[in-house]
């Protein structure tokens, strides 16, 4: 064999020992030897789960490290005042979120996206309650890497989850504008934690006072309605806007950025 055909074999020799090498590292496993024929198949292998391996709102629902934090999140905001921000919160708005995606025909990995946003939105209350939506987002791209979610699709989480608040968000993109819009949507009598009418904040009463909450989106007329029922002897309809005025302002943004209307209805009366 001549000179330059040998030292071609050790080149390639050197690049595949390089390939076990890293491939191994990464796996707690230095010693483990195999064949260039073994090495292809495990890159194969990973490709198909980077292709496949996504990440669901079950994948996130089941994952133990974001049940602690959600859990921990809510009962920090007890401790101040807040009304429910837990699990039932972020089911909601998880599923009302991918709802309106597949209601307007987004994309299915779209409207999976949304309710994963929904679903995190609202864990950087284990932080704080300042700026929760930025820390939130922080900690989904730690959670959703971990979970093996691409780097593009954790974007889209993170931007949705950062720009929930009213405050400081905005629609950005069709994933953040149904978790707004599903965010917003949540005003119910089972958020407010005591009963003691006594103790009531105007948050606590406007919420104790909604007897139903209903998110109409009608793909036809494209319009989006929140429907409200309240009890007006509870809080009065004009505490409702008090509160939440700049929120309804938030959704016909984001129902704008849908292509869509957004209308409000509380007890039957149009309002916005």
């Amino acid at each position: 064999m001549d000179s330059d055909k040998l030292k071609g074999l050790r080149v390639k020799e050197e690049r595949i020992q390089l390939d076990l090498d890293n491939y191994f590292l990464r796996h707690n496993d230095p010693k483990r030897v195999c064949n260039e024929k073994e090495v292809r198949v495990v890159k194969k292998k990973e490709t198909k789960k980077i292709k496949t391996g996504l990440v669901t709102l079950a994948t996130v629902e089941a994952d133990a490290e974001t049940s602690s934090l959600i859990e921990r999140a809510d009962k920090f905001l007890g401790e101040i005042g807040y009304t429910e921000h837990g699990f039932r919160h972020a089911n909601l708005v998880a599923h009302i979120a991918r709802n309106i995606m597949y209601r307007l025909s987004f994309p299915e990995r779209e409207a999976e996206l949304a309710a994963i946003a929904g679903y995190l939105h609202d864990i950087g209350n284990v932080i704080s309650r300042e700026f929760h939506e930025v820390s939130g987002a922080l900690i989904s791209r730690s959670i959703l890497k971990r979970l093996g979610m691409s780097y593009s699709e954790i974007a889209v989480v993170m931007n949705a989850i950062g720009n929930h608040e009213e405050e400081h968000g905005c629609a950005t993109s069709s994933v953040a504008a149904a978790l707004i819009i599903a965010d917003k949507s949540d005003v119910h009598r089972s958020r407010v934690r005591s009963t003691d009418q006594l103790v009531f904040d105007i948050h606590d009463r406007v919420n104790y006072a909604a007897q139903r909450s209903f998110l109409n989106v009608n793909p036809e007329t494209c319009m989006i309605t929140l429907e409200i029922e309240i009890d007006t002897s509870i809080s009065q309809v004009m505490e409702y806007f008090e509160i939440f005025l700049s929120r309804m302002v938030m959704c016909r943004n984001a129902s704008k950025f849908l292509d869509c209307k957004f209308s409000l209805v509380i007890n039957k009366t149009q309002l916005l």
